[in-house]
């Protein structure tokens, strides 16, 4: 088992916790009350900082109903948190784009995360590739 520091940014924050066995990614939570406009553009701060453990990232997407709870989409869509991102200033946010007016709540649950060890380290070797070839982009149909 790791141990992860963490810091809150108040105690309002609900603590961070697996949810009842469902899955091993970890929901985040918006920190304070936002509202958003269409068309709108915010970092929504998650109300967390972690010092994670040497060789491991954080990766941030949102949770299935983010989209349709709230009417944003992460900018990035996938979001990487390396361990050096881990001073009393490091807060996590979500950087999120709103597809209709919206109002966020302060725990409302927005995203998730996960720890994952960093990609061992890869070199490349060029060459003709000799594995069966599927047809390309789309070659598997639509149904």
């Amino acid at each position: 088992m790791k141990n992860i520091k963490i810091q809150y940014l108040n105690d309002q924050m609900e603590r961070l916790k697996y949810i009842d066995g469902k899955s091993d990614w970890i929901d985040l939570r918006a920190a304070e009350e936002i509202t958003m406009k269409a068309g709108e553009f915010r970092l929504i701060p998650l109300g967390v900082a972690m010092k994670l453990p040497k060789g491991y990232e954080a990766h941030v997407v949102p949770r299935s109903s983010t989209f349709k709870n709230f009417g944003i989409i992460q900018t990035n869509h996938y979001g990487v948190i390396d361990e050096s991102y881990c001073g009393p200033g490091d807060w996590w946010y979500m950087p999120a784009y709103a597809l209709r007016d919206t109002v966020i709540h302060i725990n409302d649950r927005i995203c998730q995360f996960r720890i994952f060890e960093h990609q061992p380290t890869l070199t490349f070797e060029e060459g003709k590739l000799s594995g069966e070839d599927r047809g390309g982009i789309g070659s598997t149909g639509v149904q």
